[in-house]
């Protein structure tokens, strides 16, 4: 499964659409999208996806040129995406063309694709 230009255009990812490239990456061989978690320490504590880095929002301005590939498929991801959408938004604005929020955050991910990730 490739994604396709049109999908990066978007500056939101569905939930569905996400759960589909994270589990086709190691199938297929293509590379799963970056998983950047904003919210912050105690929220990641509580409630977290594997392989994602946690880069509280308050530092992804200072943060990110030196920690994120500007060519790289990343999905932002908070609570409920609001937060995620602001900080796609900037990456966006910075050059990061492929950065895309994860809509519903990680509550959504909790109440649709995955419910062992506890909700809070």
């Amino acid at each position: 499964m490739t994604e396709s230009p049109e999908s990066l255009a978007d500056p939101e990812i569905a939930l569905q659409a996400f759960a589909q490239l994270r589990a086709a990456g190691p199938v297929s061989g293509a590379e799963a999208p970056f998983l950047l978690d904003v919210r912050e320490p105690w929220e990641f504590q509580t409630a977290s996806l594997p392989d994602s880095l946690l880069m509280p929002m308050g530092e992804v301005t200072s943060r990110a040129h030196a920690e994120l590939d500007p060519d790289a498929h990343i999905v932002v991801l908070c609570h409920h995406g609001q937060r995620s959408l602001s900080v796609a938004m900037w990456l966006r604005a910075q050059g990061f063309e492929r950065a895309q929020s994860l809509a519903g955050g990680i509550d959504g991910w909790s109440r649709v694709i995955d419910p062992s990730v506890p909700r809070y």
